[in-house]
């Protein structure tokens, strides 16, 4: 059954997360694209866009949008699709919460270890390296267009270019943005 797939699916993406949402983004993406097939990559690049946008963590944001579209890309109804949207959502996030309960309790009694300490720092830099493996797999066609110098590409490469340098900068990311998706309507509305 679907629900016991996803349930599973979501659970094993939850508890092998490390680094916050925007790592778990491409264990999401190789889960429900790539091994489940209930979401094309377009629909997928889609809901991360959307989960970016909305308030709360991206990572359980994409569990609920991905969970929905699964399940109402199978046919089922929109209500059983909201149901499929908090069994992802729940599942992602049930197994970190308690092992993080134990692990704050742990790092609290022995934060002056220096083995912990060197724990922590090789977690950090892992952290980093999954981040950054998520956001390259983020470069497909879908999110810059064919490769190549075609407008498209060129566009959205500057774009995005333009976007990382202005937040490294911190400029407001509301207003990058919104800025961003002006921009976008407009070369994509003027070239087609």
């Amino acid at each position: 059954m679907i629900f016991v797939e996803l349930f599973w699916a979501f659970l094993k993406i939850g508890i092998f997360t490390f680094g916050g949402g925007a790592a778990a983004v491409a264990l999401i993406q190789n889960e429900v694209v790539s091994h489940q097939h209930w979401l094309t990559q377009q629909e997928f690049t889609d809901i991360l866009a959307v989960s970016q946008m909305t308030p709360g963590p991206v990572g359980i944001n994409t569990a609920t949008y991905a969970g929905y579209t699964a399940l109402f890309n199978a046919g089922y109804s929109q209500w059983m699709a909201v149901l499929g949207a908090v069994v992802a959502s729940l599942s992602v996030i049930i197994l970190p919460v308690a092992l993080m309960m134990v692990v704050v309790r742990f790092v609290q009694r022995y934060r002056s270890n220096k083995y912990i300490d060197a724990v922590m720092r090789m977690l950090r830099m892992v952290v980093v390296g999954i981040i950054a493996a998520a956001a390259l797999q983020l470069v497909t066609e879908d999110s810059f267009g064919h490769a190549g110098w075609n407008a498209h590409f060129v566009i959205s490469i500057l774009l995005f270019l333009s976007v990382f340098w202005l937040s490294i900068k911190k400029k407001n990311p509301v207003v990058l943005m919104l800025a961003a998706g002006a921009i976008g309507i407009a070369v994509y509305t003027l070239i087609g």
